[in-house]
């Protein structure tokens, strides 16, 4: 009993789960045909749309216009008794003899067409014309669209600066934002182009881009593009931009040479900027000239100069900030040649005489000139110029006596004209000559005086005691007595002797030391007369 109740469990347990499942199944199986017939429901759907829009005839007209619609299934060679116009399926306008019916946005036209007077956004719809009699394999329906725009068009680049003819501007070195901005209906694309190359493009009613760290390839014109999706219809607008930086370089001031040397071209040029500089120049704190260019050049004359004065050339961009101005300025002075006063050359030799100068600003013109009457030498095969920047030379080719004379170093600027007298002396041969033996001459006085000095040196103690010897002489008289007696004990003690000397070979020898007494020459006089008397005195007795 037991078994059976259970098997009979198991049995309706597993009745009701295929049960189940298949009711599930079943479920799942209708959902999937449903979705299926739905999708092919709205598939044939539009299909049938697309196939009805295909046959339709499709006229686009713009918003504010006045549009034609043609009627379609009129039989030919017909008159037409009655045409009637439907609107979705709802007749929106009749012609007929006993119902003319119009209005002044609707109006049917003799052949049938109708004419839509400032086209609505409401006048967009599917239209029939349903004229009597029909011809229905003529019939066709048309659908028209409204298209608007693209209008009020717009373009902004910030941040910019106009200038009076409308074109903008900026600085190297900035950001800018460009922006673009249309009204269309039903929808726009709208493109940036810069120099014709797309930069950005969207179906959108606004469009912007960004330029970072705007340098001068950036400069040119921004064109803005917006086009009607529906009609086609295209509108553009451009803008020309510029790009000003100042020049990284400083102006360049240059002279230039006038035919009249009294007169000078004072130039002063900056380029590598834009736009075109304002340039000014001074003399000391007057302004002389001003233009707007690349280069300017002004005539100065000799009255409106003086030594040390400053000159100066000022480059500014009016458009940019301030800080972008650059200068270059000179210090203006008079010539000052310099070179050898005194030149002497040998006859039929080859003499040069320079000349330099280098303190003039504007630069001078030199040239040589000879004679009082200061004749201008040209080069020939006598004269020979060079000329190595400041520096100025004159070769005379063989020297004559016709060459001695004065030459003159002529330099003149705007400022002034100095001069450097140069004379130059020449020498024949003979005189060369005379010159060699008064250099031979000389030569040998000096080395005469320098042999005297020598042996005056070497024997100078000689010569001292000489000249000492001779001045005694003149004022006395210098008296040796030799005393010899043969008693040496008398004059032992008074007359010293020398130590005895011996050479060696013989028996020593003895030298008695001779005494030297200086008696004046007046006593000496006396003691003389009083010696000669005393002699006559013993000589007289003996007589």
């Amino acid at each position: 009993m037991t078994r059976y109740d259970r098997s009979k469990s198991l049995t309706t347990v597993s009745a009701r789960e295929r049960f189940r499942l298949w009711f599930r199944f079943s479920s799942t199986m209708m959902s999937v045909f449903g979705l299926l017939f739905l999708h092919f429901c709205l598939s044939h759907h539009a299909a049938a749309a697309a196939e009805e829009q295909e046959r339709s005839l499709i006229i686009i007209g713009e918003k504010g216009t006045n549009v034609l619609l043609p009627c379609f299934g009129r039989p030919a060679n017909s008159t037409l008794l009655v045409t009637r116009w439907k609107k979705s399926g709802q007749i929106a306008v009749t012609r007929d003899s006993a119902h003319p019916l119009s209005t002044a946005h609707l109006s049917i036209q003799d052949d049938g067409s109708l004419k839509i007077t400032g086209l609505m956004f409401i006048d967009e719809d599917e239209y029939e014309c349903d004229p009597v009699p029909k011809n229905d394999s003529l019939s066709q329906k048309i659908l028209l669209q409204v298209a608007d725009g693209p209008t009020n068009m717009a373009i902004k680049i910030e941040p910019a600066t106009a200038l009076l003819n409308g074109t903008l501007f900026v600085q190297k070195g900035t950001n800018i934002s460009f922006n673009c901005s249309s009204e269309s209906h039903p929808s726009q694309n709208l493109t940036w182009f810069f120099e014709d190359v797309r930069r950005a493009s969207d179906t959108v009613s606004s469009l912007n881009f960004e330029t970072s760290n705007v340098n001068p390839a950036d400069q040119g014109t921004y064109t803005c593009k917006a086009q009607n999706l529906l009609s086609n219809k295209t509108v553009t607008r451009s803008q020309e931009l510029l790009v000003y930086y100042a020049s990284e370089r400083h102006p360049i001031c240059n002279w230039e040479q006038a035919i009249q040397p009294d007169l000078v071209h004072f130039s002063c040029s900056w380029y590598g900027g834009y736009p075109v500089p304002n340039l000014q120049v001074f003399l000391g704190s007057d302004t002389v000239a001003s233009n707007v260019s690349e280069k300017l050049t002004v005539t100065l004359n000799r009255t409106m100069l003086h030594d040390d004065q400053n000159i100066m050339c000022l480059g500014r961009y009016s458009e940019l900030q301030p800080g972008h101005e650059k200068s270059c300025s000179f210090t203006i002075n008079s010539p000052y040649p310099m070179g050898t006063p005194l030149v002497a050359a040998l006859e039929g030799s080859n003499v040069t005489l320079s000349c330099s100068e280098y303190k003039s600003l504007p630069p001078a013109k030199t040239v040589w000139q000879r004679g009082k009457s200061q004749e201008v030498i040209v080069p020939s095969s006598k004269y020979i110029l060079t000329a190595q920047g400041p520096e100025l030379t004159l070769t005379i080719v063989n020297v004559t006596k016709d060459d001695e004379g004065v030459f003159f170093c002529w330099s003149e600027n705007v400022l002034a004209a100095k001069e450097l007298e140069v004379y130059l002396t020449v020498r024949s041969s003979a005189d060369s000559s005379g010159a060699v033996v008064g250099v031979f001459i000389s030569v040998v006085i000096v080395v005469a005086g320098i042999t005297l000095g020598f042996l005056a040196y070497s024997r100078r103690d000689r010569i001292c005691l000489s000249f000492r010897f001779s001045g005694l002489e003149d004022d006395r008289t210098d008296v040796m007595s030799l005393v010899e007696s043969d008693e040496d004990d008398v004059f032992h003690n008074t007359v010293p002797r020398l130590p005895p000397v011996s050479n060696g070979h013989g028996p020593t020898r003895t030298t008695t030391l001779v005494e030297i007494h200086r008696i004046q020459s007046s006593d000496h006089e006396d003691n003389v007369n009083d010696a000669d008397q005393a002699d006559q005195e013993q000589v007289k007795p003996e007589e």
